[in-house]
């Protein structure tokens, strides 16, 4: 996908309702108050080539950069979280969703306030075994 595309559904994702109940969208993931999206695909590599999943690794970042840029011309600088404190509080259930599926597979996100929702995105890590996944998430939830 494109920078073009991936703020396309930043934007539909910011006018949508939310669910009543978690569920699959045809975007990524969707609950009561936020919508994840996965942007960019996460790819299995095992045992291949570990070139090909470096140039991988580094297509998401490039990405995620293009994005980030974007956005913050439309919102001014993010903020800039690092997510390694949530892991303490979100197993001791005190980390409400997004935050928790957030902070489960990224150490760090940018975001933004835009208008009344939240809009951040990160680099989802799904295990060693895998590529990173651009994601994005709106969201009316507070930040923890």
């Amino acid at each position: 996908m494109t920078t073009a595309e991936h703020l396309d559904t930043i934007d539909r994702l910011r006018t949508r309702a939310f669910p009543d109940v978690r569920g699959r969208s045809e975007v990524g993931t969707s609950g009561p108050g936020y919508h994840l999206a996965e942007l960019g695909g996460s790819r299995w590599y095992g045992d291949e080539d570990a070139v090909d999943r470096l140039g991988h690794e580094d297509q998401v970042a490039a990405e995620f950069d293009a994005l980030a840029h974007r956005l913050e011309e439309r919102w001014g600088k993010p903020d800039r979280f690092t997510l390694d404190s949530l892991t303490l509080r979100t197993e001791a259930g005190e980390v409400a969703q997004p935050w928790q599926e957030i902070s489960d597979t990224s150490d760090h996100l940018h975001l933004w306030r835009a208008g009344e929702r939240w809009v951040a995105v990160y680099e989802a890590r799904w295990g060693a075994d895998h590529s990173p996944q651009l994601m994005a998430v709106v969201t009316v939830i507070d930040p923890p």
